[in-house]
């Protein structure tokens, strides 16, 4: 996929992988900005219960906007490829971040304050997160939190609410 053109999007690296597909760093050609792209795993394109229910909590993220939340910029397809359009978050995981050494306490409370922020917006819209680990918390150069907005691992409450009662 690197070095090939998907839509707009001109595919530069690999950055991630993971069950929900593979992401990749991307240049939208058409606004001139770096982008992540997901690629769904073809299995997902095929299922179609799979595909309802990934372009239905693609709807619902595109509905948060939240400076800590990281934006959704669309959900393609392309030649049968399909793909979610994302922020491109620069910066280290809190994991990385973590695993270097303590972190000042002064810092340490304003991640969690920014993660609480974000969890809250989310919260708010009836949106939960489902995989809440420093691993899927970006720190930027400039100290700013993000949590990805990837399909997957956020859902609606009442989703939950139906599989609890």
């Amino acid at each position: 996929m690197v070095g090939t053109t998907i839509s707009h999007y001109k595919v530069l690296e690999k950055i991630g992988e993971g069950g929900m597909g593979e992401v990749y760093r991307a240049e939208d050609t058409n606004l001139s900005r770096e982008v992540a792209i997901k690629v769904l795993p073809e299995q997902f394109t095929k299922d179609p219960q799979r595909l309802a229910r990934f372009e239905r909590e693609a709807k619902l993220l595109a509905s948060l906007n939240h400076p800590n939340i990281a934006a959704i910029y669309g959900l393609e397809e392309e030649d049968g490829v399909r793909f979610l359009a994302l922020e491109l978050v620069e910066g280290e995981t809190l994991a990385e971040r973590v695993a270097k050494g303590p972190v000042p306490v002064e810092e340490t409370l304003e991640v969690c304050r920014q993660i609480a922020e974000g969890v809250e917006a989310a919260h708010e819209k009836g949106v939960i997160h489902r995989d809440l680990k420093p691993a899927n918390v970006k720190v930027t150069p400039e100290g700013k939190v993000k949590m990805p907005s990837i399909s997957g691992i956020f859902s609606t409450m009442s989703y939950h609410r139906a599989y609890l009662l």
